[in-house]
C-alpha cells in the first residue's frame, strides 16, 4: 500500500502563489506516475498535472499551462505543484494521486489518492 498526504494549500489573493507538496510513505518503490487533481464544488474532478517517474514526460490542463509547474524529488518520496498567477477559478480542493504503471500521462486513471489540501483563491 501506498499513503499520500498532501500539504500547502490555504487562502491567498488573486495573482498570488502556492505550492502543494506531496509526501508518499509505503511502498514507494511501486510508484510510477504521479498527479494532482483538483474538485470544485458542485463540478467533476479534473486532472490538473502529472508527471512520469523520471520527470521528463509531464502534462497540464488548459487552464492551469503557463501558470502550475509540476516537479518530483523522487529521494523524497514527494511531488510538488507550484502555481502562480492564481484565479478564483481555481479555488478546488486539490488531491495528490500515484500509480504503479507508467501510462500515457494525460491519463486520469489512477490508484492512490490523499486525502486533499483546499486552495481558496480570492478576488
Amino acid at each position: 500500500q501506498v499513503q499520500l498526504v498532501e500539504s500547502g494549500g490555504g487562502l491567498v489573493q488573486a495573482g498570488g502563489s502556492l505550492r502543494l507538496s506531496c509526501a508518499a510513505s509505503g511502498r514507494t518503490f511501486s510508484i510510477r506516475d504521479k498527479g494532482w487533481f483538483r474538485q470544485a464544488p458542485g463540478k467533476e474532478r479534473e486532472l490538473v498535472a502529472a508527471i512520469s517517474w523520471s520527470g521528463g514526460r509531464t502534462y497540464y490542463a488548459d487552464s492551469v499551462k503557463g501558470r502550475f509547474t509540476i516537479s518530483r524529488d523522487n529521494a523524497k518520496n514527494t511531488v510538488y505543484l507550484q502555481m502562480n498567477s492564481l484565479k478564483p477559478e481555481d479555488t478546488a480542493v486539490y488531491y495528490c494521486a500515484a500509480r504503479r504503471t507508467a501510462q500515457a500521462v494525460g491519463v486520469a486513471e489512477y490508484e492512490y489518492w490523499g486525502q486533499g489540501t483546499q486552495v481558496t483563491v480570492s478576488s
